[in-house]
């Protein structure tokens, strides 16, 4: 019995030695997983019957491409939906391989994944409906503020410094899209999020122009594409596929595509032309935590 344990431990190791190691992974079984949001955004979105767009996705394409290169064949590129309450456990266990959504890099996660260089910045926000008068946080004593489950933005809310004193309710959606809805049917009064998720659902809303984005930055993070932990070689492919893009000056590209110009399905535009936060990060590529960010 104890040898029979003893092996099973041992194979399991083994397993996990094996799944750390992407590149093996994915040219042993001629397949890859992406992870993918389908609210998140420009980053991550569907386009319903299994596809998906966005920047980061994109990205993660041209990741896969240096991958084939490295493994020497065409890859089967599998999709997978995930959500903020799933996406790491995902990663870990081996399900996903490279996670392309809208996850913030910060020292906790690191403990249990890997990030890619940042590829973007950005700055959490406060939505709501254009005519209902708020335009603050301070205004927010007694509304109800909708947030996604598993998501950091709310905590960061409530240690804001224009927050104290503030007491609203939380509602949660299971996702982005559901969120918004809580604001769309008036069961929230506002949505706190990525400025760009805010944007990207508002752009598809039956009725936009109901939808404003308000009041003072709550936070400012890092955007990262996420992969398993203890991985340095699949780290370093990813990470020198966005350090040419950055140089090519591709990246920059990329970004204005699905940020500024009109995006499937319905060509709706966001608008956002590069901060120059992001500019910066990427003339100086790095993964550093949110945590660094906020001592700024």
């Amino acid at each position: 019995m104890k040898k029979q344990l003893l092996l099973a431990a041992v194979a399991a190791v083994v397993g996990l030695s094996a799944q750390a190691n992407t590149i093996e992974k994915v040219k042993a079984s001629g397949a890859i997983t992406m992870g993918v949001r389908d609210s998140s955004g420009a980053l991550s979105y569907t386009l319903g019957d299994g596809k998906y767009a966005g920047y980061h996705v994109e990205i993660c394409q041209r990741i896969i491409g240096n991958l084939e290169k490295a493994v020497g064949k065409k890859l089967e590129v599998k999709y997978q939906s995930v959500t903020s309450q799933n996406r790491i456990p995902l990663v870990q266990n081996g399900t996903v391989d490279i996670e392309c959504g809208s996850t913030t890099n910060n020292i906790a996660r690191q403990k249990d994944v890997a990030f890619v260089v940042t590829t973007y910045v950005e700055e959490v926000r406060t939505a709501v409906r254009a005519n209902s008068g708020i335009s603050s946080i301070s205004q927010l004593n007694g509304k109800n503020v909708a947030t996604t489950t598993g998501t950091t933005s709310v905590q960061l809310l409530r240690k804001h410094e224009r927050a104290n004193g503030i007491d609203f309710k939380e509602v949660f959606g299971k996702d982005h899209a559901d969120s918004f809805l809580l604001l769309e049917s008036g069961r929230a009064d506002a949505f706190v999020m990525d400025s760009q998720i805010l944007a990207g659902n508002i752009a598809n809303a039956k009725n936009p122009a109901e939808f404003k984005i308000v009041g003072e930055a709550i936070s400012v993070e890092p955007i990262a594409i996420m992969i398993r932990k203890d991985d340095p070689a699949f780290k370093k492919l990813a990470d020198d596929t966005v350090r040419d893009l950055a140089k090519s000056g591709e990246l920059a590209k990329l970004y204005d595509k699905w940020f500024v110009q009109p995006i499937p399905p319905k060509g709706a535009r966001l608008n956002m032309v590069a901060t120059d936060t992001n500019k910066q990060a990427w003339a100086n590529l790095n993964d550093k935590p949110a945590e660094d960010y906020a001592k700024k």
